[in-house]
């Protein structure tokens, strides 16, 4: 028999006086109610009530027993309100990682928006540029730049992620303006680190194709380092124009070659399925969703 509704039974015998009460509670016969009492002492080894006739009460085994038995039973229900608490406020600790340029330009500022928002929650933010197994890593969401692999993760898209090419006025002026990517032979391009070594940058044309171009002298896994060897007037740039855009604004950065500038791909959010439940996972999403698409 279920041990838990055993102790339910008789912790309810021993407050209501009856096991005819207890079982009406429990909407149950009172001959299934005592067999719930009998279930426990049989398994404890010990007479928890001494029966008349007339009236019952404990026994000295049986008054130690009750004692514990509300105990855990009001325990049980702490744990249980607990959890239902977590399911309904948001609250709780989120992991979260994303790629490092948009991770600290644009994630960054929405995520003291939404701490602001929901004071019983706290963040972790992890910026690489590395794909990581969010699962193996115990990532609570993850933020990715194009189209997610099929890895049985729910993914929601919340934006677009567009990649600029670039040059400072002075390079501009002293190395002359490509106006096609196979000018770009004949220049100085700083490259990213995890891009291919084999394809170069990726740029696309009017009809749809695709060529690798090469890279130049100065290589780095970070893109702030690239945009400032750009600013430096060293070479031409292939950026986030999320990154680029306040010196394209001001000038020093000059947008070139836009018609073979790389097709914008999609702001992907990862989370597992066995999370979506969770408040604080719930709330996060809604919350860039909402951000990043109105």
């Amino acid at each position: 028999m279920d041990r838990l509704l055993s102790m339910e039974v008789f912790v309810a015998v021993v407050e209501l006086g009856s096991l005819t009460a207890a079982a009406a509670r429990h909407e149950m016969s009172a001959a299934m109610a005592a067999k719930h009492v009998k279930a426990l002492e049989s398994r404890l080894g010990l007479r928890l009530l001494n029966r008349t006739t007339r009236r019952q009460s404990l026994t000295e085994a049986g008054q130690a027993y009750y004692a514990r038995s509300k105990t855990i039973l009001e325990d049980i229900r702490d744990a249980e309100q607990g959890a239902e608490a977590l399911r309904l406020t948001p609250r709780g600790h989120l992991r979260i990682t994303s790629t490092v340029t948009f991770g600290s330009l644009a994630l960054t500022p929405a995520i003291a928006d939404y701490l602001s928002v929901y004071p019983d929650v706290s963040v972790e933010l992890v910026l690489s540029d590395m794909v990581e197994d969010i699962v193996a890593a115990r990532y609570d969401v993850a933020v990715r730049i194009g189209e997610p692999a099929d890895s049985g993760l729910i993914a929601r898209t919340i934006g677009r992620y567009q990649m600029v090419i670039c040059a400072a006025p002075a390079y501009l002026e002293r190395y002359g303006t490509p106006a096609t990517p196979d000018d770009l032979m004949q220049h100085q391009c700083l490259d990213f680190s995890y891009w291919s070594r084999r394809t170069g940058w990726q740029l696309s044309g009017d009809d749809g194709s695709q060529a690798g171009y090469p890279t130049g002298r100065f290589v780095s896994n970070n893109g702030q380092a690239l945009r400032q060897a750009a600013l430096a007037g060293f070479g031409v740039v292939l950026q986030p124009e999320l990154l680029l855009r306040e010196d394209m604004h001001a000038g020093r950065l000059v947008p070139i070659l836009q018609p073979y500038w790389p097709a914008a791909r999609p702001i992907t959010l990862l989370y597992q399925k066995d999370r979506q439940a969770l408040p604080k996972l719930t709330t996060f999403v809604d919350f860039l969703v909402e951000r990043y698409t109105r």
